[in-house]
């Protein structure tokens, strides 16, 4: 690690984090897929597609967890 990034206050450092992430999202199309990550989306979306039980919105499971912090 950078001893240079240490320095810098936390908050500025998650900022650059997420400007990092952001970067590395808008960019994923440049990173092609292997075989085998293709086939295991292919596995799970096939899973989810004869799952009859379609899971929860996202709503009810965060505030499940949030009931347990």
């Amino acid at each position: 690690m950078n001893p240079d990034l240490r320095k810098l206050p936390l908050e500025e450092r998650l900022r650059l984090v997420e400007d990092l992430w952001d970067s590395i999202a808008a960019d994923q199309g440049a990173l092609p897929l292997t075989s085998q990550q293709r086939a295991e989306l292919d596995r799970r979306l096939d899973a989810y597609e004869s799952d009859s039980v379609r899971g929860r919105p996202a709503a009810d499971v965060i505030a499940d967890i949030r009931k347990t912090l």
